[in-house]
């Protein structure tokens, strides 16, 4: 329904922009809109509104960045007025009538009615403070009304900011059962004062009567044709609901190999990686976007330099797989060869389990130096009767470089470092990661039974694996630490994430028993570069270093600690017996012996943690954007940019830009000197038991050598992973480092 600009509430808009902003600073945007409507007489609100926001947007720079926030409100004020004239209701009025209609209409699962009385219904919405709204910049805004907004089955927006981060709250505490509606109360607030955010399916699904609440997951891919072809419809199942899979197929056979006896039968891992290529091509999410995947393989595979050639833009397209995304597991001896330019040899997994009787994955370095890996690897290398290829370690490492710098990938994986340090060894073995390379959790194979007929129905048995579960949400760094409410936020967020494992309804059922047995969950952060710049501490410093360090082991102090009182309060995971949460090892092995940390070693062990795996750091490339800060533990791409739409060009700012944080973020991602984000990220490292989503941000032209540096770097500091390598061909201002 339009509404002509002569009946409309523009003049009231303009005076509510003029009252919060200034008359002066408002006048440019005021003078276009006279001159807007002279030109379009007979236009109505909505026209008028996309004017003004772009006209607001044409005016943001570095000098005016609170046109972000002009743009936003002239956005939500068109959000509001549609919904008024939906609803029949002035907005954010009737919170009870708006689920109960929702509900009816399907948009809303039932489970909120049923779980949560009237009397509930009207106290929580007594909880939304429409003012919080005005928090978002513009470009947060819309993001989040344009992909995380409940939609009716026209794809029309049917709920507004306040109200999302309601619906999440109530889903999430929905089975509490003491206190419910103050902790719903706190999850909202946690929120929607942006200090924090949930995954990108739990705000997009939370209240929804479809979709899953998990962000990604992991599985193992058991060597057999049976076991090759339920994994791909597994992963087509969950990337069907958003999932981001991560695929280990180490286990799988090479090329040549033998089948039932017969050698060089095998075609190798390839096949079944253009297979998964086409399921994440296919499964495309209700048209929103393809499916997800990233495939990791053993460095010593033998079909690994056909892996690592997998998305290269030239060569034989037969051999190409330009959908899926690759990451490579790499043993310490792997990079010790590497360093000393040492040989390398590839094995056919298959081959190792017949000849040797025992699988060379299923092994890792318990010490930095020495260990079962290296042992097992030696046995294979003088064992007579194995085949195997012999290659330079640095023949291997250039041509994952070459791949690097052309498609950001492979990813890398440091497994020896991983599995020493995986609380859970006690119960298995870590291969891979996800498809951010942050998440490290025991995995396994299905293994495929038996299929028989009963009572007229195919009963297939499978004894199942380890099949990960990702369970995400992340502190805004830039708006939580000036506040000082971590303690109290990761309280919430602990609980919300245990929540989410109860309610997730996953069309796997092997996932379903892992995410059971190991309740993991991984919080996080965002927002690393902009506390930085409101800290006034330079990137390329120890001064940064020394507060990553601090900072994380507060963050990781808390969030085990909201993990015991929740185990207190519920019970621990079912595995904890036997890990080391329980021996007290994992303190020891990070060097926590202070007072405190000693207290709570002795509490944890007492009483337990409700999750076998706690922290993890994200990408958050989209929620950073809607709470209003930058991503990850990520550089800004630059303090000012136009990021080009299909008809426009949106600019993009730098959070809190002023001339007190610009020098701060003046080193930028293509700037800083990317030793100095290895040194950061080692120090935060320690207190992350699993890892880290670290991309390294590198000319296109950059020495080998410098590039090679910054692997070794990486793997002798410590980091269990790195994610993308980002390549620019633009010319670079500043960067000494990169050619040095």
């Amino acid at each position: 329904m339009t509404r002509l600009i002569e009946k409309s509430t523009v003049p009231t808009v303009m005076n509510e922009l003029q009252n919060e902003f200034g008359t002066d600073a408002i006048e440019p945007l005021a003078l276009a809109s006279k001159r807007w409507q002279r030109q379009h007489p007979a236009g109505d609100e909505s026209e008028w509104t996309k004017a003004m926001i772009l006209e607001a947007l044409s005016l943001l720079d570095e000098a005016a960045p609170y046109w972000t926030y002009v743009a936003a409100r002239l956005y939500l004020k068109e959000a509001y007025r549609q919904q008024k004239e939906l609803r029949g209701v002035d907005v954010y009025s009737n919170f009870a009538e708006h689920v109960a209609r929702l509900v009816r209409q399907g948009l809303y699962t039932a489970d909120l009615l049923e779980n949560y009385d009237p009397n509930d219904l009207a106290a929580i919405g007594k909880l939304i403070e429409p003012e919080r709204d005005k928090l978002f910049t513009y470009i947060g805004l819309k993001t989040l009304m344009d992909r995380y907004i409940a939609v009716d089955f026209d794809k029309q927006p049917v709920e507004l900011p306040q109200e999302r981060w309601l619906i999440i709250a109530m889903t999430l505490m929905q089975n509490e059962t003491v206190d419910r509606l103050e902790k719903v109360a706190e999850a909202y607030w946690a929120m929607s004062e942006l200090y924090m955010t949930v995954a990108t399916p739990t705000l997009a699904n939370a209240g929804k009567p479809n979709g899953q609440l998990s962000s990604c997951f992991i599985d193992t891919v058991d060597d057999s044709l049976q076991g090759i072809y339920d994994s791909n419809t597994d992963i087509a199942n969950l990337s069907k609901y958003g999932g981001g899979i991560g695929v280990y197929m180490g286990k799988v056979r090479a090329r040549g190999s033998s089948i039932r006896g017969f050698k060089g039968a095998s075609s190798g891992v390839l096949p079944w990686i253009k297979q998964l290529n086409n399921t994440a091509v296919s499964v495309d999410q209700l048209g929103q976007r393809q499916g997800a995947i990233a495939v990791y393989l053993d460095v010593w595979h033998q079909d690994i330099v056909t892996f690592l050639d997998l998305k290269l833009n030239n060569g034989d397209e037969r051999l190409r797989a330009h959908d899926i995304f690759t990451g490579v597991c790499l043993p310490d001896l792997f990079m010790e060869q590497v360093e000393k330019r040492g040989e390398w040899y590839l094995f056919d997994p298959h081959e190792v389990r017949t000849v040797m009787g025992y699988s060379l994955e299923d092994f890792y370095d318990e010490t930095k130096g020495a260990g079962s890996f290296r042992d097992k690897y030696e046995e294979c290398v003088n064992h007579p009767k194995l085949t195997k290829e012999t290659i330079p370690a640095i023949e291997i490492m250039k041509r994952i470089m070459r791949s690097q710098l052309e498609t950001g990938t492979p990813f890398m994986f440091y497994r020896d470092e991983v599995n020493r340090t995986n609380p859970n060894r006690h119960e298995g073995m870590i291969y891979s990661s996800n498809l951010c390379s942050e998440i490290m959790q025991n995995m396994s194979p299905t293994k495929f039974e038996s299929v028989a007929l009963e009572d007229d129905l195919v009963v297939t048995r499978s004894k199942p694996g380890d099949f990960v579960v990702c369970n995400l949400s992340s502190i805004n760094l830039g708006k939580a630490i000036p506040a000082n409410v971590l303690d109290r936020l990761i309280r919430i967020q602990v609980r919300m994430l245990d929540n989410v494992i109860d309610l997730n309804e996953i069309p796997v059922v092997q996932a379903q028993r892992t995410n059971a047995r190991y309740r993991g969950i991984g919080l996080g952060t965002f927002g690393w570069h902009h506390l930085l710049a409101l800290e006034n501490i330079q990137w390329e410093s120890e001064e940064a270093v020394e507060y990553a360090d601090r900072l994380y082991e507060k963050i990781a102090y808390a969030t085990i600690q909201a993990s015991m009182e929740l185990a207190r309060e519920k019970g621990a995971y079912p595995l904890f017996r036997g890990s080391d949460w329980q021996s007290g090892d994992y303190f020891v092995k990070r060097g926590y012996d202070s007072s405190a940390w000693r207290e709570l070693r002795i509490e944890v062990a007492a009483y337990g943690v409700r999750n076998g795996y706690l922290m993890a750091v994200a990408p958050n490339s989209s929620t950073s954007v809607i709470a209003g800060s930058t991503a990850s533990i990520d550089p800004v791409f630059k303090p000012f940019y136009h990021e080009e739409k299909k008809d426009y060009k949106l600019p993009v700012i730098a959070p809190d830009l002023n001339h007190h944080t610009y020098d701060v973020y003046r080193r930028s991602a293509y700037i800083v000197d990317q030793r100095w984000s290895i040194k950061q990220n080692a120090a935060r490292q320690r207190h992350i038991d699993q890892s880290i989503s670290f991309n390294l941000y590198v000319p296109n032209n950059i020495r080998a050598s410098v590039l090679l540096g910054l692997h070794l770097q990486a793997w002798q500091s410590g980091m269990k992973t790195t994610y993308y390598t980002r390549s620019t061909a633009s010319d670079i201002e500043e960067c000494e480092w990169c050619h040095s």
